[in-house]
């Protein structure tokens, strides 16, 4: 795990989500915590971060985003999102390989 976001031991797969949301809207919080939850019990999931607007998560192969891609209730907030929470979004998928990371002295406080 990393200090800048909490993910496995490269490598591994990734769906990076950036998004620019309209208004606050509860409904949204709450489907997208609900996604959380459900994506962690989703076979071969590795975890997530979420900051600013975007959203990583990690997965143990190409077929498990896929298989994530077209679960049933990721699929109908997938549909909520588009008619109502987001301006705009983008979906990507990336193949992680080991990393360097630097941290000056306190930045992990």
């Amino acid at each position: 795990m990393g200090f800048l976001a909490d993910t496995p031991k490269p490598p591994y797969d990734a769906v990076i989500f950036p998004s620019i949301k309209r208004e606050y809207d509860e409904e949204y919080e709450h489907a997208a915590e609900r996604m959380l939850v459900l994506a962690e019990g989703q076979p071969d999931y590795l975890g997530a971060g979420k900051r600013s607007g975007i959203t990583v998560s990690c997965w143990d192969s190409m077929d498990a985003i896929k298989r994530w891609k077209d679960h049933t209730d990721h699929q109908a907030v997938k549909q909520k999102g588009k008619s109502a929470w987001y301006k705009g979004y983008a979906f990507r998928m990336t193949r992680t390989e080991p990393q360097r990371m630097f941290a000056s002295k306190g930045a992990e406080d």
